[in-house]
C-alpha cells in the first residue's frame, strides 16, 4: 500500500517539494530536495506519474523525468489552483499538483522538444527586437517634436524624419550628434530584426504544417508558426470551439436560472497568438471593406453591416482558429468557397 502511484512535484531553482499518495489516496511523500537530490531520487525512484505546474524550465525537467522512465503531465497554474486548500507554499501546491492531475477531465499541457524549445525562444526573440524598435521610435518621435519636427504614423517614416534632422540648422549640434546615435541603434535594430524573421522564415518553409496553415485568409507565415510552435496537439481538443476557446476568443459565460449571458471575450490563452489572429483579421477586414478583399463570404458582409469593425474583427479571428484546428487535425490545404465581394454584397 506504500507504492507511490502519482508525484506532484513544485519547481523552482534550487529546491523542490514532493507530494505522493498510495493505491489508496494517502500520503507517503512528503519531502524537499535540492536539485540534485531530487534527480537522484526519480532515478532510483519505480516509474510513475509525475505533475509539474507549466512554468519556467518545467519542460526541461519534463524531458529529463521521462528520460528516467517516469511519465509527466504539465497542469497550467491555473487550473492548479482551485485545488490548494489553504495558503501558499511549496507543499500546498505540491500537494495541489498531486490532486489535481487525479482528476478525470484535467487538461494537460504537452510537453515540448528542446527543438521545439529553440523556435520558440526565436519568436520571443522577434518580439522583443519588435518591441525596442517600437520603443526607439516613439523616442525619437518624442525628441524630434521638442525641435517642431513631426513624421507621419509607421516605423518606415522614421529615417526620413532623422534625415531631416540632419540637414535642419534650427536643430543644436549636441542634439544633432544624439539623434545621430539613435539613427544608429535604429539601425542595428532593424538589421537584427531582419536576420530573425529571415531565420523564421527558413523555419515555416521547412515545416509542411506552417506553409498549409498559412494559405488560411488572416493568418500568414508568422501567424502560421505561432499556431504550430505555441499551440497544444489539436488532438487535446474536441472542436475547434474548445481551440478558439482555450485561445480566449469565445464570450465569458455569466449564465445562470436558464438566463445566458455572454460578455467580453475571455482573453485566456496565449496573447502573443490571439493577438496575432486578430491584428490578421483586422487586415483581412480592412481589405473587405475596400472592396478589394477576395475572401468576402456572405457571412462576414451581413455581420459588418450589423456589427462594428472590432468586433467583426474578434469573431473572424474565432472562425480562422477553428479553420486552422480543423486543418491540423484533418490535414489537407484551405478551400476559399467565399463568394466574391460583388456577388457576396449582392446576396
Amino acid at each position: 500500500m506504500d507504492q507511490i502511484i502519482r508525484i506532484g512535484m513544485d519547481t523552482s531553482k534550487h529546491v523542490f517539494q514532493l507530494h505522493g499518495v498510495n493505491a489508496a489516496e494517502q500520503p507517503v511523500l512528503r519531502k524537499k530536495m535540492r536539485r540534485k537530490e531530487m534527480v537522484d531520487f526519480f532515478a532510483k525512484c519505480p516509474p510513475t506519474v509525475v505533475a509539474i505546474e507549466a512554468c519556467g524550465a518545467s519542460h526541461h525537467w519534463a524531458r529529463l523525468l521521462r528520460e528516467l522512465g517516469h511519465e509527466v503531465k504539465l497542469i497550467a497554474p491555473q487550473l492548479v489552483k482551485p485545488y490548494v486548500k489553504r495558503g501558499k507554499n511549496d507543499a500546498a501546491d505540491a500537494e495541489a499538483l498531486c490532486e489535481a492531475m487525479s482528476r478525470p477531465t484535467m487538461r494537460f499541457v504537452a510537453v515540448k522538444s528542446a527543438e521545439q524549445q529553440a523556435a520558440l525562444m526565436l519568436v520571443g526573440m522577434r518580439e522583443r527586437a519588435v518591441a525596442a524598435r517600437t520603443q526607439l521610435a516613439n523616442t525619437i518621435r518624442g525628441y524630434a517634436a521638442e525641435f517642431g519636427l513631426t513624421a507621419a504614423k509607421g516605423v518606415s517614416h522614421i529615417p526620413l524624419l532623422l534625415e531631416r534632422i540632419m540637414v535642419d540648422e534650427s536643430v543644436p549640434a549636441l542634439a544633432r550628434d544624439l539623434f545621430v546615435s539613435l539613427a544608429d541603434e535604429f539601425a542595428q535594430l532593424k538589421e537584427r530584426l531582419k536576420e530573425i524573421e529571415a531565420n523564421l522564415l527558413a523555419w515555416y518553409r521547412s515545416n509542411e504544417c506552417c506553409r498549409r496553415l498559412a494559405t488560411i485568409p488572416g493568418v500568414g507565415p508568422i501567424g502560421a508558426i505561432l499556431l504550430v510552435m505555441k499551440a497544444p496537439a489539436p488532438e487535446q481538443f474536441v472542436s475547434g470551439r474548445q481551440f478558439a476557446a482555450w485561445m480566449g476568443l469565445t464570450p465569458r459565460d455569466h449564465s445562470t436560472a436558464g438566463k445566458v449571458r455572454h460578455g467580453v471575450i475571455t482573453r485566456a490563452g496565449d496573447e502573443t497568438l490571439r493577438k496575432t489572429l486578430v491584428v490578421g483579421a483586422t487586415s483581412l477586414l480592412r481589405q473587405v471593406r475596400a472592396g478589394k478583399g477576395r475572401n468576402a463570404s456572405p457571412w462576414l458582409i451581413e455581420l459588418l453591416k450589423r456589427k462594428p469593425p472590432k468586433l467583426v474583427a474578434v469573431a473572424l479571428a474565432n472562425k480562422i482558429a477553428r479553420i486552422a484546428w480543423k486543418m491540423m487535425m484533418a490535414g489537407g490545404t484551405y478551400k476559399n468557397n467565399a463568394a466574391p465581394p460583388a456577388m457576396a454584397c449582392a446576396a
